[in-house]
């Protein structure tokens, strides 16, 4: 486990996704490992994100609201158990479209290498969460609003999946890097002609730099496209796992349960979440 958050350390500092791996068509990480670190990291927020029942059942809140002590230790399990197996469904449920995606971007990167990559991915998301967990508590145990703690969860995983997003998107630009470098052009291109002076309208046509960098690498800015759309789509699907997994925090107006009956949606509930704690 120490070797697995040695290379979970690499890959938060680039080190695991360097070009000169990349030129390989390999990120040297252990999968099995990092599946191990995103388990153990998804506990420990479980356990965060459980604590606002504990609290609340072992303080109490001057009223009847205030959860058995027997339901917020079952909620609190439960919330252990159902955080890391969120990221995992949702890991597998997405792959697929991940492989063919990558195949899409022309990467040349194996379906192992895809893999690692996509889980290295849930680590540096888990990372980021569970670094925010002792914040999450911290929270639970100083106030008693259901519906703040629930957004304050949904904003958690919200920065972990955009600095997970950023690392996807740096390790694919370095991927495109790499391949304009194997594959130069069948032909050198034409020398440029002496630019004449530019006076006036024509001023507008000069090339800026951003023009030249989208010309040297036309295969980035397709990566970029590609892959945000992917962990769009990883977002939808994690969300809506989440919905049917819940409950995660446990409201204190209703008993415990390991899973919720089906009912309206992720989306309406944090908006409805949003509406109770801005009305008071």
């Amino acid at each position: 486990m120490t070797n697995s958050f040695k290379q979970l350390d690499a890959i938060l500092r680039g080190d695991a996704t360097r070009v000169s791996n990349l030129q390989r068509g390999e990120i040297p990480v252990s999968a099995r490992g990092l599946v191990g670190v995103v388990i153990l990291l998804g506990v420990l927020y479980g356990l965060c994100m459980g604590s606002f029942a504990v609290v609340r059942a072992t303080l109490g809140d001057g009223g009847a609201n205030a959860p058995h002590a027997s339901d917020a230790g079952g909620q609190l399990v439960a919330a252990a158990v159902k955080l890391p197996l969120l990221f995992l469904l949702t890991l597998g449920v997405t792959l697929p479209s991940l492989y063919v995606f990558n195949a899409l971007v022309g990467s040349r990167l194996r379906p192992r290498a895809v893999i690692r990559l996509l889980v290295s991915m849930l680590a540096v998301m888990l990372a980021v969460i569970a670094s925010l967990g002792p914040i999450v508590a911290f929270f639970g145990l100083s106030t008693t609003s259901y519906p703040f703690m629930k957004l304050l969860n949904v904003a958690v995983c919200a920065a972990g999946g955009f600095l997970a997003l950023a690392f996807l998107l740096r390790t694919m630009h370095r991927i495109v890097l790499v391949q304009d470098t194997e594959d130069p052009p069948a032909a050198p291109p034409p020398a440029p002609a002496p630019a004449p002076a530019t006076t006036g309208a024509d001023a507008d046509a000069t090339p800026t730099v951003s023009t030249l960098a989208a010309v040297r690498h036309p295969g980035e800015r397709r990566a970029r496209s590609v892959f945000t759309l992917w962990l769009l789509v990883f977002a939808l699907v994690g969300a809506q796992m989440a919905w049917v997994l819940r409950p995660f925090i446990g409201d204190p107006q209703r008993p415990f349960e390991w899973l919720r009956s089906r009912e309206s949606n992720f989306f309406l509930d944090v908006f409805q979440a949003l509406g109770q704690l801005l009305g008071g």
